[in-house]
């Protein structure tokens, strides 16, 4: 007895041996598979058509790409791939275990894009390699190319990177406008931990060679322009550079360098300059180059500078005017305002107080102290946490309610610490005020994100806690590292390791291994991923803090993995933001390896910061501006720690 019938299902009858025999015929087949097919429904019948055109869409899709692979690969790729296992592409950061001879570096699969609002070439591609002679410490396959070899020019160190032409193409293929991604190239086994710090000097003479072409006693480089900007028209970035190239031991670029300042650079110009930024990069790069050279030079042109920067202090409360113009003597606050930032009125102290000690003039430094007693004796802190703001006519805070370590009152804490180490660890108003604020930090700011409980430091908005953490914020771990050296609670070792490893993830969790300005972490549980960036803030300036950081750590801890993040940090920078006719330029979308969006400039800081931790970081010499006798102005010129027998000048 057959079962009942059930609705969906089509029931077939074979014919056999009792329905008069088997008929083996094509036209029996042809019948019988008909009739089947007609006591289909309409709506099987349509399904199944959909499934066989769908396969037949897929097949001509893939038919192109696995022709293409199976042609690529080589007998010896047949060799080794005999148990049907494909090797991976290169990844964009090539693991540590794999590196060259030379401190070549991987070059992106960039695509070339149109550029809206840059001036120079329309569109922008990146540099292909040019065929040579084979390095014999160099073997690179293309993996995702078809496992095609690059070759590297004969005793020339490879900085391919994901170098960004200014010039038309000369070499690759384009399709549709865009050129195809460029080679990658490899690391070999035997490149060793001491070419590191040569590729750090390579990488600041092709810094150094597009603002000498392009921008030479300009204040910044524009590199995918080749042209400049101007800020003070003061030479900036050669001012800002002069100790990194004597630390890196570039003889031949600082002389050059030092002819520049002796014969043309004078601050006797009708120019309005920022007071802050004027001081942590001309004042401090010319007092830092004066102490590691001993060149009167240097120390006549920061006492001509400082003494022009000495009318911002002419307010009624003393808290200095942002910015003053340096030819006419006079001083004003922004148009927009009569306020200061808090962090720029309280981080020109390490500058002016070394200039009095230099000149035994007292007036620079009683101006800057006064601004440090007054803060410290203000209402509107939390727990040692200082508002953005403060105003020039009242001296009071303004804007309250808002408390951030990151942008207009980071350095606030950085110099707190670094005044009283600077000072011979005597004065002890400037310590309890950092101490406190380290309470604050972890009272009010700090937390957890999740799924991966990455520590970073928040912000507090009116009694509600944001968790946004600024680039900028990446100092922390190494003034807190510091502050231990020093005799400060252990603990704050223990924070200073934390934060360090939540910076480098705002590096290693984006496309390009480059961090954004500003990341929000997530602290729901259920997360799938730490770390969120809006749009507006997917742009990476070349900024130091995070390899600022990882040089104190480094020296503290001995620590190799630190110098290892550095080396990530720098190749990134070379795959991302290197221009092939010198310079770096900051990027707009870290997010997008194919497109970054050049932002064509390169900020002095650059080579006056980044590149000089990156290049203490892996020096061999750990004595190198010993932190026992210097300490970093945050701009990173290295100053003087008194000795214990000076005494204030007033």
């Amino acid at each position: 007895m057959h079962p009942p019938s059930r609705q969906g299902y089509v029931s077939l009858s074979l014919a056999g041996q009792g329905s008069g025999g088997y008929n083996n015929s094509k036209q029996w087949r042809r019948q019988s598979c008909w009739r089947k097919w007609k006591q289909l429904s309409r709506l099987q019948r349509s399904l199944i058509f959909s499934i066989l055109v769908l396969l037949f869409i897929c097949g001509l899709a893939t038919y192109p790409i696995v022709t293409e692979h199976l042609r690529g690969l080589s007998d010896e790729e047949q060799e080794t791939e005999s148990n049907s296992v494909l090797r991976p592409v290169v990844p964009h950061v090539l693991p540590d275990s794999v590196r060259l001879g030379h401190p070549a570096l991987p070059e992106p699969p960039s695509q070339q894009r149109k550029l809206s609002n840059k001036r120079g070439p329309p569109v922008l591609q990146n540099r292909f390699p040019r065929k040579g002679n084979t390095s014999e410490n160099t073997a690179v396959e293309d993996k995702a190319a078809g496992g095609k070899k690059e070759r590297e020019e004969e005793g020339v160190i490879s900085w391919r990177g994901a170098v960004i032409d200014t010039a038309p193409a000369t070499e690759g293929t384009k399709d549709g406008g865009k050129v195809l991604p460029a080679n990658q190239e490899a690391k070999s086994s035997n490149e060793s931990e001491s070419d590191r710090p040569e590729a750090v000097r390579e990488a600041f003479r092709h810094a150094w060679k597009g603002y000498k072409d392009f921008a030479w006693g300009h204040d910044e480089l524009r590199p995918i322009s080749r042209s400049y900007g101007e800020w003070f028209g003061l030479g900036l970035t050669l001012i800002d550079a002069l100790d990194t190239m004597w630390i890196l031991g570039l003889k031949e670029e600082f002389e050059e360098a030092k002819a520049w300042v002796a014969a043309e650079l004078t601050f006797n110009k009708n120019v309005d300059v920022n007071l802050f930024e004027s001081t942590i990069r001309i004042l401090g790069g010319l007092l830092s180059t004066y102490h590691l050279t001993g060149d009167a030079l240097f120390l006549d042109k920061a006492k001509d500078i400082g003494s022009r920067l000495m009318p911002a202090f002419n307010t009624p409360s003393k808290i200095p005017y942002s910015d003053v113009n340096i030819g006419k003597g006079t001083a004003h606050p922004p148009r927009w305002t009569s306020d200061s930032t808090v962090a720029e009125v309280t981080s020109i102290q390490l500058e002016f107080r070394e200039l009095s000690r230099l000149t035994q003039e007292p007036q620079y430094e009683d101006a800057v102290a006064e601004v440090m007693n007054q803060v410290h004796k203000l209402d509107g802190k939390l727990d040692g946490l200082v508002p953005m703001f403060i105003n020039t006519n009242s001296g009071q805070f303004t804007h309250q309610g808002i408390y951030t370590l990151g942008a207009r009152a980071d350095s606030y804490y950085e110099y707190l610490l670094k005044q009283w180490i600077q000072g011979g660890k005597r004065e002890s108003q400037l310590l309890d005020d950092y101490l406190q604020a380290i309470e604050g930090v972890k009272k009010n700011l700090l937390q957890k994100s999740s799924p991966n409980g990455l520590t970073f430091v928040g912000e507090v908005s009116h009694g509600q806690f944001s968790p946004k953490m600024d680039h900028l914020v990446c100092f922390l771990p190494g003034t807190l590292a510091l502050g231990a050296h020093n005799g400060l609670p252990a603990d704050h070792m223990d924070l200073a390791t934390q934060l360090m490893e939540t910076c480098y993830q705002m590096y290693v969790q984006m496309e390009t291994g480059l961090s954004p300005e500003i990341v929000h972490f997530n602290m729901h549980e259920g997360s799938i991923r730490d770390i969120e960036v809006k749009l507006a803030d997917r742009h990476n300036l070349l900024r130091p803090e995070t390899v600022e950081s990882l040089f104190y750590l480094y020296r503290f801890t001995k620590d190799h993995k630190y110098q290892e993040w550095g080396w990530e940090i720098l190749k990134n920078f070379n795959k991302y933001t290197k221009v092939s006719s010198g310079g770096y330029t900051s990027i707009n979308n870290v997010r997008d390896p194919d497109y970054t969006s050049p932002q064509d400039k390169m900020e002095s800081f650059f080579l006056g910061e980044t590149l000089k931790y990156l290049y203490l970081l892996f020096a061999d010499d750990l004595d190198l501006i010993s932190l026992d006798r210097f300490v970093f102005n945050t701009e990173a010129h290295p100053l003087p720690i008194w000795p214990s027998t000076d005494t204030h000048t007033n």
